[in-house]
């Protein structure tokens, strides 16, 4: 397992390394969003935040041998989402990674796991900011998984296979984040001509020529490592509610390899 998650790593690194580095565009960077925007955003996040903490702590609690996976599900997300190129003005494509993370734990959880990730981004990486946390994790860390967890369960219902329903939850999902970014640039810039469903019309056409083909590498990637998951972490994913269908709750007493 430990080879195959090497050889992941190395092709993540490998990407970053093609894609270009000197981007000056970020999630939404630091001081881009008006103030009374900014704040907003922030307001409008603390409820799933609250959320994804008991969700979080509910799971660790249940099932402490988990830790480790959850961990994996936010490191995926913060290499996936550091790779950036420049889009437009004050933001920039990359991926987003929480897919992975919100098939296995749910969206609550991701929210958390997706602010984590932002607040390291921005203070380690110059990568998006502190006054537009808000917005940015309401894109990343809300929209997204929730989008996600929405797509993966209503194909996993129709009988969709587990890797068309892993591939369509982190294509569309990231893509969602993406619609919601360019409405919250809409929202704070308006286009002089159209207002804002005009300026975001333009951030999302600007969006889609880089957007799209990373959703769909993104998609292929978290297929990737859900099938490394499937043959090494059996266990671990028999008590995700994601794979078995049941609650977390019914697990109290174990589960055998």
């Amino acid at each position: 397992m430990i080879k195959r998650i090497s050889l992941l790593i190395a092709y993540v690194l490998a990407i970053y390394i093609v894609f270009p580095n000197n981007a000056y565009g970020m999630h939404i960077m630091e001081g881009f969003l008006p103030f009374n925007w900014a704040a907003f955003w922030w307001i409008a996040m603390i409820p799933f935040v609250i959320a994804g903490v008991r969700s979080i702590k509910k799971t660790v609690t249940l099932h402490p041998n988990l830790k480790m996976l959850l961990g994996m599900a936010g490191a995926f997300a913060f290499v996936l989402s550091a790779m950036k190129i420049p889009s437009v003005t004050g933001s920039c494509s990359h991926p987003t990674g929480v897919g992975l993370g919100t098939i296995l734990f749910g969206p609550a959880a991701m929210t958390v796991l997706g602010m984590i990730v932002l607040i390291f981004q921005a203070l380690l990486l110059a990568h998006g900011g502190i006054t537009t946390l808000g917005a940015n994790t309401f894109s990343m860390g809300i929209v997204g998984p929730f989008v996600s967890y929405g797509i993966y369960r209503g194909l996993k219902k129709l009988g969709a296979p587990q890797w068309l329903s892993i591939f369509m939850a982190a294509t569309l999902g990231n893509l969602m984040t993406y619609v919601t970014t360019s409405i919250q640039l809409g929202l704070a810039f308006p286009a002089a001509s159209g207002g804002v469903m005009a300026s975001v019309l333009k951030f999302m056409s600007i969006f889609a020529f880089t957007q799209i083909p990373l959703a769909i590498s993104e998609g292929l990637l978290t297929v990737m490592v859900f099938n490394i998951l499937t043959t090494y972490s059996q266990k671990e994913l028999q008590v995700l509610t994601a794979f078995t269908g049941k609650a977390l709750t019914s697990f109290k007493r174990g589960v055998k390899a």
